[in-house]
């Protein structure tokens, strides 16, 4: 197990420091001019130029590249003189248009994100994988026809309606529920919830309908394998057979699903963190998106493959305790 984790980790790393590569050549070295967005529309030539040697785009690209890699591990100090601003561990670049480093800038709003997704997860975890294997074990069934049409109809949705349907309803029309405004877990658990319901609604009925639908598919392919069959032969429970063969075989595949969806929205729902106005990352990616902020836009980029590929690990480490082949 220590050598199949130690394998992974280089890959983990490899695929960062790829994708770091990657990221960076797209937003420093293609026609897009981060000095020129951090400087403004009037801009003169020679405050252009003292913008670029502040961030370093004087230097050869290997140089610029090789900084802003060392600096996520070390920190580094942009500029010189009375203008330097320090960095610190891990820099991910400074956002002039909010003057604060985009790392500060990240885990102000990650506590938002994170909330949302988490609670999200719960929710449509519960309400999918219900729907999937009820439907699974009821084939061909009025319940199983139900629950299909209806997860058809809610993936087809989208986020922003749904969204605003529960606005009207759940606010407007019945008054059960606050509109959303972001409270510290910390602070109050009990109002941390209440605001957060309706986003969480929002996202879980997207996904708990995708996951409905590829865990009826899952079930009915497991509960057909042969080993199933010997553990009925055997007289086991119907409910042993079902939960303890039959799910630990069919969920593997949502396994994979879910590590990539909540390490996506680690990193921000861009639309119903909009709609509902939370500060978290996804709104700041949609504000850097409009300004031009490119040091945000990259340090997003990162955070969110970062979240994903860790997901990923995560995801083929219990690959690792349900099938011990996959080590080798």
């Amino acid at each position: 197990m220590t050598r199949y984790l130690s394998r992974r980790l280089i890959g983990v790393i490899g695929v960062l420091v790829a994708i770091a590569a990657v990221t960076f050549t797209i937003f420093y070295v293609l026609p897009s001019d981060p000095a020129a967005a951090a400087c403004g529309k009037s801009c003169s030539a020679e405050r252009l130029a003292a913008i670029r040697a502040h961030m370093g785009l004087d230097q050869p690209i290997w140089q610029q590249f090789w900084d802003f890699l060392s600096g996520i591990f070390t920190g580094r100090t942009l500029g010189s003189g009375q203008y330097a601003l320090h960095c610190g561990f891990p820099c991910l670049g400074y956002s002039y248009e909010n003057s604060e480093s985009v790392w500060d800038l990240l885990m102000d709003r990650l506590p938002v994100s994170a909330s949302l997704a988490c609670g999200a997860a719960v929710l449509w975890l519960l309400l999918g994988l219900s729907a999937g294997v009820t439907a699974a074990l009821r084939k061909d069934t009025l319940v199983d026809r139900a629950l299909m049409v209806g997860a058809v109809g809610a993936a087809s949705l989208p986020v922003y309606f749904t969204s605003m349907m529960l606005i009207y309803g759940l606010i407007r029309v019945a008054g059960l529920l606050p509109y959303p405004q972001y409270v510290a877990f910390g602070t109050d658990p009990l109002h941390w919830a209440s605001n957060l319901l309706l986003p969480w609604l929002a996202l879980a009925i997207l996904y708990a309908a995708m996951y409905a639908r590829q865990s009826r598919s899952s079930m009915i392919e497991t509960m057909a394998e042969p080993f199933i069959r010997t553990a009925r032969a055997k007289g086991l429970p119907r409910r042993t057979v079902v939960v303890k063969h039959g799910l630990r075989a069919g969920m593997t595949p949502i396994l994979t699903l879910f590590g990539m969806d909540l390490g996506g929205l680690l990193a921000g729902a861009v639309i119903t963190e909009s709609i509902f106005g939370l500060p978290g990352i996804g709104r700041l990616f949609h504000g850097a998106l409009t300004t031009g902020d490119q040091p945000v836009i990259l340090g997003v980029t990162l955070l969110a493959a970062t979240f994903i590929v860790v997901a990923n690990l995560a995801v083929d480490l219990l690959y690792a305790v349900v099938d011990p082949r996959v080590r080798f």
